[in-house]
């Protein structure tokens, strides 16, 4: 079952597996530099990599934004 949370304003769904990507949006990245996968998302889907070159996927659907591991 999907977590919900909200990451710099956005509302985002993500499974347990996904919770270090989450961390890394909200908590290594300022808004300005989370904002960028955000935007991307909303247009298609933003890939990208925390710290640890752990893949993720940030996807944007019925004004929620989801994040899986890629």
């Amino acid at each position: 079952m999907p977590i919900e949370t909200t990451v710099h304003g956005f509302i985002v769904a993500y499974d347990e597996e996904s919770a270090e990507g989450i961390n890394f949006l909200r908590d290594e990245l300022k808004f300005e530099e989370a904002k960028i996968f955000f935007n991307q998302a909303k247009k298609k889907s933003a890939e990208f990599k925390d710290d640890k070159n752990r893949p993720y996927l940030l996807s944007y659907a019925k004004n929620k934004y989801s994040l899986t591991r890629a």
